[in-house]
This record gives structure tokens, C-alpha cells and sequence, in this order.
């Protein structure tokens, strides 16, 4: 497949799922090419400092470095801000940083070499992926350490995913190539370790709307609950997107379902059912706007300086500050924070033994605990969602001997929004085992077709439970049923 030029959140998120290999396009590489050329002339001529190009970095900006010592000074940057620790992060989210790197160095404004892009590009197609950790960087010179990680194998340091094992770097590349004037800093400058994370909470959370959308339709119809809170009048009279979607899929899904049929004894049902548009669609809402900051982020140029040949500029500026994906990653976290906390609230509603289901939904409650401890472990889920969901974005530290004197906290954004989107899927996997658990005790009477395709598909990972067993290994098949059904 062909990159370099404009593309979606979607679209990556795609190819980094499939096996694809990519490669440039002419006009990308055009503009790599032109742009190191300028780089390179650019030095032989100007008798002044460029900042990253012969200077030191962060506060030592105004410290100048031979010619003779620039190609050192690349490898010197990588390995001095490889500093990264914690947890390793997910492989997935190295290749959607590389691709991602890729897409800015390509834009020509970063003066790299092509053979560095060629060089990623193999990592990446030859599933040699490296190591990257989760703590490290403040979201602001962009992401330092855990870029600097992901460009160590490019001068054969550092360590790599190999055959799913962990192997050392320094076999990959031949002593011929080295990094030139300005290089290092263009790897590890920029918003790619955030951003990646962002492409994929996004785009898997908009999925997880829509899933949620039917995994409450299911249990709306095993908690016998009315179609009317759902019908589309009601939601067009407030304007709201998110939730005229969100309410159209649950209808949708209801609204052939014989239970629907039975005459309702309730008036009104619990606000986790009867407001789930109200709800679902808020996330959806913001979902979609963080998208749209998100797809202009992922290509855009965020290394610095910004080099600009026609111009014949070299501006040092400040495109790495992630504060623009901070907030957007705070508010995608809330988002999903709340699918996952009005989800808990339809389980607990699911086994608290009314309306005909009996108490835990298990047969012979007493002997049975059944789904009682099920729905702790999504309430302690939830509670954690609302610790993590305390902004980062409004943090701030001073690094860098007072020259980076206000940061974004970005990356600490993105990692706690992914930890949001895995515990937000648990709980919903539980709704759904509680949901089809209920669905058995109004049988024969059948939901609709489209839930009943869900049921079926969802039975062939998780079986009913008739008395209690060993929940764990039921709980882990539930949420791969759900992961399977993302992008």
C-alpha cells in the first residue's frame, strides 16, 4: 500500500490490523528528498546556528556543534533520550507510530534522509518492531523517549519485536548508514506515541458505541423494558447527532422483537435503559470531534524545526506541544468512561431480580451466587474508569532547565485512555453475558432477529450458565466476542 499523503484515523488503523506492506508514493518521496537536499546545502552555507541542526538541545539551544560532529550528535540525541519505562506498550501501537512517523517525515518539512524513511518502512514491513515504553514522555517537545526508542534499531540499538520474541537491535542495520544533520531530532520530535494511541481509542470507540448500542437493545428486552423511549420523535426534537444515532440502532433493534409485543406492566423504565441514547450519543459526539482533531494531526508536520525550502526557512517553532490531543484524550476517556458506567448500572438492574428474572440470574438462587460477583467486578471497573478520567491535560511540569516551561502531559492522556477503552470493553462484555444470561428466562418467547444473531454468535464463545463454575475464563471468551467485532 501506498502513504505519504492525506489518510484517516480509519484508514490507518486498517492497515496496521492488516498484513499489507507499505510504501511511498513518488510524491512523498519527492518531497523528502527535496527537502534533505535543502538541509544539506543549507549547512554548507549558513554561517549562523540552526537550532537541531548544529545546535545542542532543549536549553543547551545555544551551545554549537562542529560540522565534523553532527552525524555523532544524531546518535548521541537517540540514545541520551531513550529513557523511556513501565510497562511495554502494545505492538500494534509501535506500528501505527511508525506509520504514523512516516506520514509527518514525508510531508518535506523535516529534512531527512529517504534512506531513514526506507528504513522504517522495512521495520514495519518486515514486522521487526521495536520496544517502546509507556512512561517517559511529557507530551511536549513532543514525544522524546518513547520516539527515541522507536528510532534506536535504526543505528542498531535498542531492542526489537521479532517472531513475537524480544530480540536485540544490533543486527538489523550495516555500518554504511548513519544518521545525518538534523535527523535524530526529526525522529523524536513530534506527537506520534499520543497520536497512535488516539487512533486507536477513537476508532475503536466508535465501534464500541455501536456495540453498546445493541448490547443495551438486548438487555432492554430481557429487563422487559418499553420500545417508546427509543422512538425517533422524541430524539429529533433535540437536535442532538450522536443521540438520534443512538437511539435509531436501538429502536432498530427492538422494534420486530416479539417481547416487545407482550403487554408492559411498567410505566417507565430505569434512566440506564430509557436514557442510553442520551448517553451513548454524548460519547459518540465527542467521539466525532476528536476524530476530526485527530485526522488533521496525523498529517501534519509536528517535528521541529520546520524546514521550508521554497521559503528558504528554517524555523524553530512549536508543532511537538501535544495539547491539542491532551484534551481531546481526556474527553475520549470520559467518553468511554461513560458507556462503560451506565452499562454497569443495566447489570445490576439485569440481576437485581425483578420483573420475572430471578435473583442473579441463575437457577436455585442461594445454592447459586450466579452473576452476583460479575457485576462487582464491573463496578470496581467502573470506579477505576473515574480515577483514571482525572485530566492530565490541565497538568503541567518544568523540564529542560526551565526552557520547556509548560508541557501537555499528553502521553500520560493517551496511556490512561487506552486502559478506559480495555476496561470499558470488560464491562460491556459482562452486560452482554448478563444480557443473554436474561434472555433464556423469557424463553421460548425470542427477541428480534438482529439480537437474536447477536445472541447466537456470542453463545458460541460464552455458554449459559446453569449453576456456578469457574466465571474467569467466561469473563476473558466474552470480551475476545467483543474484540472480534472491532476493527
Amino acid at each position: 500500500m501506498k502513504i505519504g499523503e492525506h489518510t484517516s484515523i480509519q484508514e490507518v488503523l486498517k492497515l496496521v490490523n492488516s498484513n499489507q506492506t507499505i510504501e511511498l508514493s513518488d510524491d512523498a518521496r519527492n518531497r523528502t528528498i527535496k527537502c534533505f537536499e535543502y538541509i544539506q546545502d543549507k549547512i554548507k552555507r549558513s554561517e549562523k546556528p540552526i537550532y537541531g541542526v548544529n545546535t545542542g538541545f532543549g536549553s543547551l539551544c545555544n551551545t554549537i556543534v562542529s560540522n565534523d560532529d553532527l552525524e555523532q550528535l544524531q546518535a548521541n540525541l537517540l540514545m541520551s533520550h531513550a529513557c523511556g519505562a513501565g510497562e511495554k506498550i502494545p505492538k500494534d501501537i509501535v506500528k501505527i507510530m511508525i506509520v504514523l512517523k512516516v506520514l509527518s517525515l514525508t510531508k518535506g518539512h523535516s529534512g531527512v534522509q529517504l534512506e531513514t524513511v526506507n528504513k522504517l518502512i522495512e521495520l514495519y514491513n518486515t514486522d521487526t518492531i521495536p520496544v517502546v515504553y509507556e512512561q517517559g514522555s511529557l507530551g511536549a517537545s513532543g514525544d522524546l523517549a518513547p520516539l527515541a526508542h522507536m528510532a534506536l534499531p535504526l543505528i542498531g540499538i535498542g531492542s526489537v519485536y521479532q517472531n513475537d520474541k524480544i530480540v536485540d537491535a544490533s543486527y538489523l542495520f550495516d555500518n554504511t548508514y548513519h544518521l545525518k544533520a538534523k535527523e535524530g531530532l526529526a525522529l523524536i520530535n513530534g506527537t506520534q506515541f499520543m497520536a497512535s494511541f488516539g487512533v486507536k481509542c477513537i476508532t475503536e470507540g466508535l465501534e464500541i458505541v455501536s456495540l453498546a448500542n445493541t448490547i443495551a437493545a438486548l438487555s432492554a428486552d430481557a429487563f422487559d423494558a418499553r420500545l417508546e423511549p427509543f422512538m425517533a420523535c422524541s430524539h429529533e426534537i433535540r437536535n442532538q447527532p450522536g443521540q438520534q444515532k443512538c437511539a435509531a440502532e436501538i429502536f432498530n433493534a427492538l422494534v420486530d422483537s416479539p417481547l416487545q409485543k407482550h403487554e408492559k406492566t411498567n410505566v417507565q423504565d430505569p434512566y440506564s435503559f430509557r436514557c442510553s441514547p442520551q448517553v451513548h450519543g454524548a460519547s459518540y459526539d465527542a467521539l466525532r470531534f476528536a476524530e476530526s482533531i485527530f485526522n488533521n494531526e496525523i498529517n501534519a508536520v509536528t517535528d521541529n524545526p520546520n524546514v521550508f525550502p521554497d521559503e528558504d526557512l528554517i524555523l524553530s517553532a512549536g508543532n511537538f506541544h501535544g495539547q491539542t490531543l491532551a484534551i481531546q484524550l481526556d474527553t475520549v476517556a470520559i467518553a468511554l468512561a461513560e458507556i462503560a458506567s451506565i452499562s454497569e448500572r443495566r447489570i445490576y438492574k439485569l440481576i437485581s431480580g425483578e420483573r420475572g428474572l430471578p435473583a442473579f440470574l441463575i437457577n436455585n438462587p442461594g445454592l447459586n451466587s450466579g452473576f452476583m460477583i460479575p457485576q462487582y467486578t464491573a463496578a470496581g471497573i467502573v470506579s477505576q474508569n473515574k480515577q483514571l478520567c482525572t485530566p492530565a491535560s490541565v497538568d503541567s511540569i518544568v523540564s529542560s532547565n526551565g526552557q520547556e516551561d509548560h508541557v501537555s502531559m499528553g502521553a500520560n492522556a493517551a496511556t490512561k485512555c487506552y486502559k478506559v477503552l480495555q476496561n470499558t470493553l470488560t464491562v460491556l462484555s459482562i452486560e452482554a453475558m448478563a444480557a443473554c444470561q436474561a434472555i433464556e428466562f423469557r424463553r421460548p418467547s425470542s427477541t428480534s432477529e438482529l439480537l437474536e444473531e447477536f445472541y447466537k454468535e456470542f453463545r458460541s464463545y460464552v455458554p449459559f450458565v446453569d449453576k456456578d463454575q469457574y466465571l474467569h475464563p467466561l469473563m476473558e471468551d466474552a470480551k475476545n466476542a467483543l474484540k472480534k467485532k472491532l476493527i
